[in-house]
């Protein structure tokens, strides 16, 4: 009797220490992965971002320190914005709207860097069969964009052109996705798209421009951080800005090999791909003051119209004076 109750405290006793020590060790890997760095990148399906990651050249920078790096892609600029503000995402490109909508409602961002204007990279379509000729002809019409998107700017300024209040049209706000079919099945007369949507709305569906930015916007890409991971990673924000420059020359040098790339990254075909990517600037500089009184401009034009709650400084979303 004696002997089973000392054989079943012994097998108590090894039981215990094995549970420790699964424990202790559960606490070490929790340990050892929090002291893992990560850097959480957000991308839409277009842009240097998605050639950098598509080459792989950040993670072998940021391996020796060691740095991983998490990717994680979304339809369009609004969306990665708010992954930006409820933490979910550190650093990531826009066009130039969402980054003012999201300070409009109090979303802790800051600037890092822009690429130069492209304004041929977006533009109003309507398909080939349509009879609108021209912006003035968007009157009354349905007009599918993606609210607080670049094309929203777009939309804006080529109807003041043209004499069209916005009052006069019917904005429906749409994702690329949900818009392209809206396009496609004629629930909208007009389409306001960026590439490699825009290319593949002309390349697939036959759409016909009505007008693109030239002349009317400038249409930069931006980078942008949280503010606090900015704060807190101004080394790693440097790396990051770096890289982006190299992918810029690497990609400025060679078209078919940037082609390939994309199509792979997004699924397009390489004539999408071809014809967005001639389209794109290439070359990534700290945001200037210059620019800054551009996104200004668009701010403002935003809260005269009432389109964001109220109006913004946009240097309130600087971290240091720009140069």
């Amino acid at each position: 009797m004696m002997a089973t109750v000392q054989k079943r405290a012994a097998r108590r006793r090894t039981l215990g220490l094995l549970v420790a020590a699964a424990f202790a060790g559960s606490l070490s890997g929790l340990a050892h992965a929090q002291d893992k760095k990560v850097v959480r990148i957000g991308y839409q399906k277009y842009g240097t971002l998605t050639l950098l990651k598509g080459r792989g050249t950040l993670e072998k920078r940021l391996a020796p320190q060691g740095v991983t790096v998490q990717w994680t892609e979304f339809p369009a600029g609004p969306q990665l914005l708010e992954g930006l503000n409820v933490g979910s995402i550190d650093f990531g490109t826009v066009g130039e709207a969402p980054p003012i909508f999201a300070q409009a409602a109090g979303a802790a961002l800051v600037y890092v860097g822009n690429e130069p204007p492209s304004p041929h990279s977006e533009a109003i379509v309507v398909p080939k069969d349509s009879k609108l000729r021209s912006v003035a002809d968007l009157k009354g019409k349905r007009v599918a964009l993606n609210k607080g998107s670049n094309v929203h700017y777009l939309l804006l300024r080529a109807l003041e052109q043209a004499g069209v209040p916005w009052k006069d049209i019917q904005p429906v706000y749409l994702p690329p996705a949900d818009a392209r079919a809206a396009f496609e099945r004629g629930a909208v007369d007009a389409w306001v798209i960026w590439d490699p949507f825009f290319a593949a709305a002309e390349k697939q569906l036959g759409a016909r421009v009505l007008a693109d930015g030239k002349g009317l916007v400038a249409n930069h890409q931006f980078y942008l951080a949280a503010r606090d991971w900015a704060r807190a990673n101004p080394a790693l924000q440097q790396v990051l800005l770096e890289e982006i420059g190299k992918v810029d020359d690497w990609g400025r040098d060679n078209p078919k090999e940037v082609t390939a790339i994309l199509a792979a990254q997004t699924g397009l075909e390489p004539a999408v791909v071809a014809l967005a990517a001639s389209r794109y600037s290439y070359g990534v500089k700290p945001v200037s003051n210059e620019v800054l009184r551009e996104q200004q401009k668009i701010a403002d034009a935003f809260a005269a119209l009432k389109l964001i709650p109220k109006p913004i400084a946009i240097k309130d979303a600087v971290l240091a004076s720009a140069k």
